[in-house]
């Protein structure tokens, strides 16, 4: 059962090594993953409020674009 514990303790920190040092040497990798991600959560949350509102013409959508640029 202790040589578990210490196999399981090992490998714990090994895996944290890894992670840590992949955040390290790739941190431009991971913003880009985690960009990504956040986009992604955002355009569902869109999708999803767009389902249970009310249908507006494309003119309303463009013009609406042309104010806020």
């Amino acid at each position: 059962m202790k040589t578990a514990m210490v196999e399981e303790s090992i490998l714990r920190r090994t895996v944290k090594a890894a992670v840590e040092e992949v955040f390290e040497e790739r941190k431009e990798m991971m913003a880009d993953l985690l960009e990504e991600a956040l986009l992604d959560i955002g355009l569902g949350r869109a999708i999803r409020e767009g389902e249970s509102s009310r249908v507006v013409s494309r003119q309303t959508v463009f013009n609406a674009m042309k104010v806020r640029s």
